[in-house]
């Protein structure tokens, strides 16, 4: 994902994301707090018994985020204060690749905490593969000649929403579509829906940003 950002022209970062609301650029400032959020999170241990793990750790919302969140609000200025698509490039690059390091360092089997729960760290990362995975569609929603996600994080994003959902999406789905199509990132056809049976009762999840 760092790869593909540091890939953009400065015009793409005024492109609306798959985020609504968000343009590349606020999508991209968020990318930067969540690889402080993993640098904290990562030194941050924990004695207790863990309480989440790389699926339970998602809430699933009944309805998408309204945009009033103050965090997402702080994001779209923060991304507005950066003005050149280069800092943000830079900051991206230099935090992820830190937040990178430091998850090949990492024990997988030790207990840190977050947001009042506890996860191993294993648990904690591969949750963050789900998180990642998703933002990097929504990267390139309006960019087609962008890069996309590795195929081993979409299937493993894949598998983790399947978890969630209860119930595996049918194998004609990609694992791309499985993703756009479970979060309402997409609207299925009517051949998907008929496909996809009692998950329509289910779908989709909302599980972070507000799709468009």
């Amino acid at each position: 994902m760092r790869a593909a950002v540091a890939g953009l022209r400065d015009a793409d970062f005024a492109q609306p994301s798959g985020c609504t609301g968000w343009l590349v650029r606020d999508l991209v400032c968020h990318l930067v707090i969540d690889a402080q959020d993993v640098l904290i999170t990562l030194v941050t241990p924990a004695e207790t018994e863990p309480t989440r793990d790389a699926v339970s750790y998602w809430d699933v919302a009944a309805a998408p985020p309204t945009g009033d969140d103050p965090l997402d609000a702080l994001t779209v200025r923060l991304a507005a204060a950066y003005q050149e698509p280069w800092l943000l490039k830079f900051h991206l690059d230099d935090l992820g690749s830190a937040a990178g390091r430091a998850a090949e360092l990492a024990d997988p089997d030790r207990r840190i905490g977050t947001r009042g729960e506890v996860l191993t760290t294993g648990d904690y990362l591969s949750a963050y593969v789900l998180e990642w995975t998703l933002h990097h569609l929504d990267l390139i929603a309006r960019l087609p000649d962008a890069a996309e996600p590795p195929a081993e994080g979409l299937a493993r994003s894949r598998a983790m929403l399947e978890e969630i959902a209860g119930a595996a999406f049918p194998a004609s789905f990609s694992d791309t579509d499985a993703l756009l199509v479970g979060t309402g990132r997409r609207t299925p056809t009517e051949a998907e829906q008929a496909e996809l049976g009692a998950l329509n009762g289910k779908l989709p999840l909302y599980l972070g940003c507000s799709p468009e």
